[in-house]
């Protein structure tokens, strides 16, 4: 098995950023791979005007690359946020908003996978209030991507990095991925396993994949510490991607690490040539 034996794709929000947005999925393509992901690219916009929309389907699809992973509007992401559902107010009304948008502009390219992050608490706000509008959001998130075809993601964070993030651990996340399938009778909610943020909060990873692969929609990786490419640091990441094989993953494994001080076009040398085009 092996790295070989995976589907990976390039997480265009984190790699490639030296770039324009709009030369970043040809660059993915030069660099050998045949599938991309993003984060909402429109941190200030979670309603942008058509024509940006229209402009990045149409950098994809010349790049003959495939979108295999799309967020919804999570605020300003990099940066202090880590998710909009559970803001109440503007945030939320934003979120609700870009529902149609994102889950129209995924279908448009053949995406399937629309990840909902939930968002950090609110300093007077009281916790099971931000939870009950969580959980609103997200089985209206749940019913917009079942409308165009798409399985709703549920990520874990990690806590030293996303404090205060509620959701921080591979239980959590799989609870609420449960309550929200539990509310919409879908059964489209499923786990986003990041094995960085998992082993950033000391996680047994082992455990994790034995436990939670079913319910499991998407794959990402980083090394760790330092989140970067895959023999980085000291994370067995081809072993746990042969044990997610093993256990019955057969979904996209996002490449979601930091490429250093060098172009991320050199962050690849781990990866044979081979094993990067879609398949």
């Amino acid at each position: 098995m092996g790295y070989s034996d995976q589907r990976f794709n390039v997480n265009l929000s984190i790699l490639f950023t030296e770039l324009p947005l709009l030369e970043r999925p040809a660059a993915a393509a030069k660099a050998g791979f045949g599938a991309v992901e993003l984060w909402w690219p429109w941190v200030d916009a979670p309603t942008p005007e058509q024509s940006e929309l229209d402009a990045l389907k149409q950098a994809i699809e010349d790049a003959g690359v495939r979108l295999v992973g799309l967020n919804f509007y999570a605020g300003q992401l990099p940066g202090p946020d880590r998710g909009a559902l559970s803001i109440p107010g503007e945030e939320s009304a934003k979120f609700r908003a870009n529902l149609a948008v994102a889950a129209d502009f995924a279908k448009s390219l053949g995406c399937t996978a629309l990840n909902a992050l939930y968002g950090n608490r609110v300093d007077g706000v009281d916790p099971a209030a931000q939870d009950e509008l969580a959980l609103e959001n997200l089985v209206l998130a749940a019913r917009e991507a079942d409308r165009v075809g798409a399985i709703l993601l549920i990520e874990a964070l990690n806590k030293p990095e996303s404090p205060l993030c509620p959701i921080v651990s591979a239980p959590k996340a799989i609870e609420i991925v449960d309550k929200v399938n539990a509310a919409t009778g879908l059964g489209n909610a499923k786990f986003l396993m990041d094995l960085y943020h998992l082993s950033m909060n000391g996680e047994d990873l082992p455990s994790v994949i034995e436990q939670y692969a079913a319910k499991t929609g998407h794959v990402q990786i980083a090394d760790n510490p330092g989140r970067g490419a895959p023999d980085t640091g000291s994370l067995p990441l081809e072993g746990l991607l042969d044990q997610l094989k093993k256990a019955g993953y057969e979904g996209w494994v996002g490449l979601e690490y930091k490429p250093g001080d060098a172009p991320s076009a050199d962050a690849f040398g781990w990866l044979p040539a081979e094993a990067r085009a879609a398949r």
